[in-house]
Parts: structure tokens; C-alpha cells; sequence
């Protein structure tokens, strides 16, 4: 490093004789100046974020299709605690071992990580089993690890069922959202079948 520094000066104090000096700092000054636009296009970059469009994700289990995931955009972030991310909605069909659809879920919003085989969704979170019972709230876990439970919240949910309406605040529920158990129920309403959607 030293020999580098006595380098340069040398050169300037040779140059300084031959009237090139302010050349010589007006090159480096104008090397030094940056684009605007391409500062900001550089800043606007998130190191360690992949993007994917239009995603399709198969999950397998034993050679058998578990889930499908389909999303219009995905980030898959390297951080410490590295995560993917959907950012623009999120829909995904859960599979039996008879490769029938045992529920549907969908929300606006989705990140998961790997590492904790966990998923945390939000924003007009919807889950949907094969009789047509939804769960509607804003936020939502699904844990792989949770055997029989897969689905909880400590949020207030509401539940429409064929003939009822449930609202409550907490929930545990299995991935095909048959096995179900609200920590506090809040309200209970009877409705006729009639008027359940199709």
C-alpha cells in the first residue's frame, strides 16, 4: 500500500512540471460521477431476491401429489432465515392419498419457510373443503408439522357451514378443514340450506 501511495504521488509531481495535472483530476473527477437513473435502478435491486412469474409449484409426498400452488409472483429471499414470497395472491389445492382435491385455499398475500415447513397467509385468507365449509379470516398458519392440525390462527375467523354461520376467535383446523375446533366461539347463527352459494 505504501509503495502504491509513493507511486502516485511521484506521477503528480512529475506531471505538475509537464502542466497535465489538471487533466489528470478532471479524468478522475468525471470517473467519480455516477448516472442518476442508474443509482436508483441499482438501489431498487434487492440483493438475494430471485423473481418468478406465473408460478406452478407440484408438492410430492412419496411420488404423490400433495399440493399444487399457483401464484402470478413469487420472491425467494436469501436472508438469514431464508423465505419465499408471494406478494400478489396465492391459490393452492390440497390433494388426498386418492389424488382427489381435499380443500382449497386461497389469500392475497403468502410467505413461507422452508426451513420451519411453515406458511403464514394473510389478507382475505380463504379456506374451502370438498362440502363446501369456508373459513373467512385475515390471517392464517399452516403448519406441515402439525399432524391433524395443520391450519391454526389466534384471529378471528368465521366459518360458513351449509346450514350455519360461526364466527370465533382462534381455530384449529386438518388440511382437508373437516376436523375443526374454534377457541372462543363469539357468535352462532342458523341458516336456511337454501341460501348457502353454490
Amino acid at each position: 500500500m505504501l509503495t502504491v501511495a509513493k507511486d502516485i504521488c511521484s506521477f503528480f509531481s512529475w506531471h505538475r512540471s509537464a502542466g497535465i495535472l489538471p487533466v489528470v483530476l478532471l479524468l478522475f473527477t468525471t470517473a467519480c460521477e455516477n448516472d442518476e437513473k442508474a443509482i436508483n435502478d441499482l438501489n431498487s435491486k434487492r440483493p438475494g431476491v430471485e423473481e418468478a412469474k406465473n408460478v406452478r409449484v407440484n408438492y410430492t409426498q412419496a411420488g404423490k401429489a400433495k399440493a399444487v400452488l399457483t401464484a402470478p409472483l413469487m420472491y425467494r429471499v436469501q436472508d438469514t432465515l431464508p423465505y419465499t414470497e408471494f406478494t400478489k395472491t396465492i391459490h393452492v389445492d390440497f390433494y388426498n392419498d386418492t389424488a382427489g382435491i381435499d380443500s382449497r385455499l386461497d389469500a392475497r398475500y403468502a410467505r413461507y419457510i422452508e426451513s420451519q415447513s411453515k406458511v403464514f397467509l394473510k389478507d382475505s385468507v380463504r379456506l374451502m373443503n370438498t362440502e363446501g365449509d369456508t373459513l373467512y379470516c385475515d390471517e392464517l398458519y399452516w403448519d406441515r408439522s402439525r399432524v391433524g392440525r395443520e391450519f391454526y390462527t389466534e384471529k378471528p375467523i368465521r366459518i360458513r357451514t351449509r346450514t350455519h354461520i360461526i364466527n370465533g376467535i382462534g381455530m384449529e383446523a386438518s388440511q382437508d378443514f373437516k376436523n375443526k375446533l374454534i377457541t372462543k366461539s363469539t357468535g352462532f347463527i342458523k341458516i336456511p340450506a337454501r341460501q348457502f352459494p353454490e
